[in-house]
């Protein structure tokens, strides 16, 4: 072998392993380091009335109680809005909020999907099997086609108490989960399972829909520990 040929090899060598570290890196699984960032961490979290805070306390929605854990390096945006909906065929389709567009604009870094409660509802579940799926995977690709290139998690919907509520129920939020899977499988996102990590704990959710500020915080840990790969704070940061 000759000397250039050696030195050929060895500049092959170094691109398929400068390359490996660009797909490693890309991993889903891997936590995200606000050093590989210029700024503050992007997110937006979108959500419905469990992610906009209601039944939590003033400044206890898991988002809030997330960027707290967080830190400055990371600037989390709290898009929950009441009552909506995943399927856009839905009574209140999220889709259609100015939230929508609004955690769009942000062009975020990183986007979390914690939708699919109301869509339990009677009147919305008619339309699972042909919408839900659907309009997962058209949501998830309208953050992924934003000029950041965000990282995108999908989580399981909370755990829903005793007979549920509202129409809101557990039997239905379960049939949920496995398409949800799919879908992140498919289109290779990042999956959440707030359900299981609030499951059996319906002393924390008073209505048997929303979590209290102690569940809100079982929500935000959960998010913590996928985001960075590190349990989350046992106790909440002093305010500064």
């Amino acid at each position: 072998m000759t000397g250039k040929t050696i030195r050929l090899v060895v500049a092959f060598a170094s691109i398929s392993v400068a390359w490996a570290g660009v797909m490693f890196a890309k991993d889903k699984a891997l936590p995200i380091s606000p050093a590989a960032y210029a700024a503050p961490i992007k997110v937006s979290c979108v959500g419905d009335s469990i992610t906009q805070g209601v039944g939590a306390g003033d400044k206890k929605s898991w988002p809030d109680q997330l960027s707290k854990m967080l830190g400055d390096k990371w600037n989390v945006n709290n898009f929950g809005v009441s009552g909506t909906t995943l399927m856009k065929s839905g009574d209140s389709p999220y889709q259609k909020q100015d939230a929508f567009a609004n955690a769009k604009a942000l062009n975020p870094d990183v986007v979390i999907i914690m939708l699919g409660t109301n869509d339990t509802k009677p009147q919305n579940w008619k339309n699972f099997q042909t919408d839900f799926e659907a309009d997962l995977t058209d949501m998830v690709k309208q953050f992924s086609a934003l000029p950041g290139k965000p990282r995108i998690f999908v989580c399981y919907p909370p755990y829903i108490a005793k007979s549920g509520n509202f129409g809101i129920n557990e039997d239905n939020t379960l049939k949920e989960i496995p398409v949800i899977s799919k879908v992140a499988t498919a289109l290779k996102l990042g999956v959440i399972d707030v359900h299981g990590n609030l499951k059996g704990k319906d002393e924390m959710i008073p209505d048997n829909v929303h979590p209290n500020g102690a569940g809100a915080r079982v929500i935000a840990a959960t998010v913590f520990k996928a985001l960075t790969g590190k349990d989350a704070p046992t106790a909440e940061p002093e305010p500064k």
